[in-house]
């Protein structure tokens, strides 16, 4: 009789493991997912550039809204930067997360 309750007792042991390792994946794509956006910020922010147009605005527009505040973009010379940190439910952990993408042009004469 003491074995017919173990299974319970072992599932709701191992549920916060499996709990911690679902939100380590989840984090994990969301870094990958911002670091596709800001490679795609990035050129479109070069192509602006050797255009003619704002790199910095350019990058920006391409971004989903809830990357507003959570983006960077610098132009030096003929190369767009883009910083951007991931969604994520712990502030420390997004931080540590940020990803950099850059992409550069000839500007336009």
């Amino acid at each position: 009789m003491a074995e017919r309750g173990q299974s319970t007792v072992e599932l709701v042991a191992a549920l916060p493991a499996l709990l911690l390792a679902a939100l380590v994946a989840l984090q994990l794509l969301a870094a990958g997912y911002a670091l596709t956006l800001a490679d795609g910020a990035a050129e479109a922010g070069a192509l602006a550039l050797a255009s003619g147009g704002s790199a910095a605005e350019a990058a920006r527009e391409s971004l989903p809204g809830w990357a507003e505040d959570d983006v960077s973009v610098s132009v030096e010379g003929g190369e767009v930067s883009v910083r951007l940190r991931p969604p994520s439910p712990l502030g420390a952990v997004a931080k540590r997360l940020t990803v950099t993408s850059s992409a550069a042009a000839r500007p336009a004469k």
